[in-house]
């Protein structure tokens, strides 16, 4: 794919990715000869020559035992010598089972090669070898792919700041119970990750969120609907683009109680009143500041198609951002799901796309519109 789009690629295995590909593949889907060792053409100095040529080096896939000798600085083949001399951003691709991808030494190594700025992308979730099933796939080719050409060039979201909420706010009863909601934060991170792959310097509120934060982000952790408001008030000052993914708790408790609410047997539980928590997204239209792009999320449970665009428009209007984001949350068939489908509807709720695939798929839709106005201010 790299060279079909015009790119010179330098092909290096190790001996065991030849047992699985032979250097004759390589060389003809390259172009270049292929080799090992440091001791192949000995006269061009491969082991320092290559990491000076490329403009990125992709491992992919990145072992274990890879992972483990990049890490701790090993120079036993042309690969991680090479690894050792790139003077360009080194992208790796982690593939192996999943207790080895989750083992403390693994885990360890890969915080490693990250705070020394390598970037080593999450493993994809499904199937592996035999009957195996979980994180630790290789992702898919035309996602890495995607993912170096945005290394490679900068993206239609270069030097811009972009602030995304996640997640599901908690309301505390007392110690131990909250109302909350069933937000994962997979739309979130999602439309945060890809901001990043597009160039973006990506802030990211995050409410509570079960999965790992996407790698290249900054994270300001705001559990409480006042927490969020507070958090994106500050870091939306001096943001191009402020994306309101969260699901934050539009009601709370007007009191918290110090100690556990105990149940009393034959008795029935004191009433709780709930007061209204203040609208976020609303607050930061009205703290706008000239040029910037605020996006909207409307979770609804819609009767059906039309029920849910005279839902989004109606809150469009009242809610005076620049782009919303609507879909219908019943029946299971979004929060925590790998898949969404919603609509996308500018300012004036005219419907820009319908799309259905993954949240990443819809994430970079979504970004897309963003920078077409941005662009346009």
């Amino acid at each position: 794919m790299l060279r079909e789009s015009g790119h010179d690629v330098r092909v290096v295995p190790t001996e065991s990715a030849l047992k699985f590909v032979g250097a004759p593949t390589w060389e003809a889907l390259s172009g270049h000869p292929v080799h090992t060792g440091v001791w192949d053409d000995v006269n061009q100095v491969p082991h320092v020559s290559l990491g000076r040529w490329a403009d990125l080096v992709v491992v992919a896939p990145a072992t274990a035992n890879l992972l483990a000798r990049a890490a701790v600085g090993l120079a036993d083949d042309l690969l991680t010598n090479t690894l050792l001399t790139a003077t360009c951003p080194v992208l790796l691709a982690p593939a192996m089972h999943t207790e080895m991808w989750l083992h403390p030494a693994t885990q360890a190594n890969v915080a490693t090669l990250r705070s020394r700025g390598i970037e080593v992308i999450e493993p994809a979730v499904g199937r592996l070898t035999g009957a195996d099933s979980g994180p630790g796939r290789l992702p898919e080719p035309e996602d890495l792919f995607a993912r170096v050409l945005a290394v490679l060039a900068a993206g239609p979201l270069a030097g811009r700041r972009v602030i995304v909420s996640a997640g599901g706010t908690r309301e505390p009863l007392d110690p131990v119970r909250y109302l909350g909601n069933r937000s994962s934060g997979r739309q979130g991170y999602a439309i945060a990750e890809v901001a990043a792959d597009m160039g973006a310097d990506v802030t990211v509120v995050s409410a509570h969120v079960g999965i790992p934060v996407p790698h290249g982000v900054d994270v300001v952790e705001a559990g409480t609907a006042a927490d969020m408001l507070d958090a994106m008030r500050t870091a939306s000052v001096g943001a191009d683009v402020v994306i309101m993914t969260a699901a934050v708790a539009d009601f709370r408790p007007d009191a918290v109680r110090e100690t556990k609410i105990k149940k009393v047997d034959l008795a029935d539980p004191e009433p709780i009143t709930l007061i209204r928590n203040p609208d976020i997204l609303v607050d930061l239209v009205d703290r706008r500041r000239p040029g910037q792009v605020i996006v909207g999320f409307a979770a609804e449970t819609a009767a059906d198609e039309d029920a849910l665009l005279e839902l989004a428009r109606a809150k469009v209007a009242r809610k005076g951002c620049d782009l919303l984001v609507a879909n219908d949350v019943g029946g299971e068939r979004v929060f925590g799901a790998d898949t969404t489908r919603a609509l996308i509807l500018d300012g004036s709720g005219v419907v820009l796309a319908d799309v259905a695939g993954t949240k990443a798929d819809l994430a970079r839709r979504l970004l897309e519109a963003v920078a077409d106005r941005l662009d346009d201010r």
